[in-house]
This record gives C-alpha cells, sequence and structure tokens, in this order.
C-alpha cells in the first residue's frame, strides 16, 4: 500500500466503485449528474489527495470530455499518484492526449511502462500506445504492439504471432 492509498479507507473505496459501477445507468444527458456522484466523493479526500482528480478525470473522459480531464489527470501524477493508479492514469493521460491531438504526448509518457512491472494493465499500455502510434503514422509499430499483446491470449499460434509482430518493426535481413 502507498502513502497515498493510506488516506482511503475500504468504506470510500467500496462506494467510488460502486459508483463507477453506475456509470452505464446514466444516459449522455445525465453526464453532469454522475459527475457530481464523483465530484461529492472527491469531497471526502483530503484536499492535497492525488486520488481526487484521478477520479474527476475518469468522470470528465468517461463522459466525454478528454480535454477537461487532460489538466486533471496531470495534476494527480504531479501530486505523486502511483501505484495501480498511477498506472491508470498514465494509460488514461495518454489515450485523452491521443483524443486532442496530442499522441506524441502519449507516446512519451506510456513508452516507459513497456519496461515497467508487469501487472493487468500491461495489455492496455499496448494498446493504447499502438493507437498514439497509429496517430502519429507509425501504424507498423503500433501494429506490432498490438499482435504481441495478443499473441499470448491465443489458443494456438502464440509464438508465430509474436515472431509477425516483432518482423514488423525489426529491419529485414
Amino acid at each position: 500500500m502507498t502513502t497515498i492509498d493510506a488516506d482511503i479507507d475500504a468504506d470510500w473505496e467500496e462506494r467510488v466503485t460502486a459508483a463507477w459501477a453506475t456509470f452505464d445507468d446514466y444516459a449522455e444527458a445525465q453526464a453532469a449528474d454522475f459527475r457530481a456522484v464523483i465530484d461529492a466523493l472527491v469531497a471526502e479526500l483530503p484536499a492535497e489527495s492525488p486520488v481526487g482528480p484521478f477520479e474527476r478525470a475518469c468522470a470528465w473522459d468517461s463522459t466525454g470530455h478528454s480535454d477537461r480531464a487532460v489538466p486533471l489527470y496531470q495534476e494527480a501524477l504531479a501530486r505523486g499518484l502511483d501505484g495501480y493508479r498511477g498506472r491508470r492514469t498514465k494509460i488514461q493521460l495518454s489515450s485523452s492526449l491521443r483524443n486532442i491531438g496530442r499522441p506524441e504526448e502519449g507516446v512519451k509518457l506510456l513508452t516507459p511502462e513497456l519496461d515497467a512491472p508487469s501487472d493487468e494493465l500491461d495489455d492496455a499500455v499496448r494498446a493504447t500506445l499502438a493507437l498514439c502510434l497509429a496517430s502519429l503514422g507509425r501504424e507498423r509499430e503500433g501494429l506490432s504492439l498490438a499482435l504481441g499483446a495478443l499473441a499470448p491470449h491465443l489458443p494456438r499460434y502464440q509464438r508465430s504471432t509474436a515472431n509477425y509482430a516483432r518482423q514488423l518493426v525489426e529491419p529485414e535481413a
């Protein structure tokens, strides 16, 4: 547990998880209502908590406002958000940067995550990085990442798919 997480109790975590579980119950016209639910939960956190801007960014992002989410994700990282939420922040920030026409910043942010300790977010890192690369006209690199992420999940052809993914970006011999 990071020191950031120590400021958040299990009850709050359960309530924020429950709020997100209801997200699909809100029609597009009710996006502000959903964001208000998240804002109310964030108001319970210490003022300096990096989790607050992260949750608010997620709410803006999920309701179609990547432009409003970007500065909040950046604030969360600047406040020291790390661990699992920190990695999620980097993935989601990169996606939002791509959505607002700044994919090169997404590539810069996510590329180091390829060498980070492995977790369940590895494929999301690669998928988002692949999209950022494609937005920059680097489709072969993006496809290589996407196929490399997919290969371990295939019931057959894992080795050949991984090799084909690598060959997309390696110089021909």
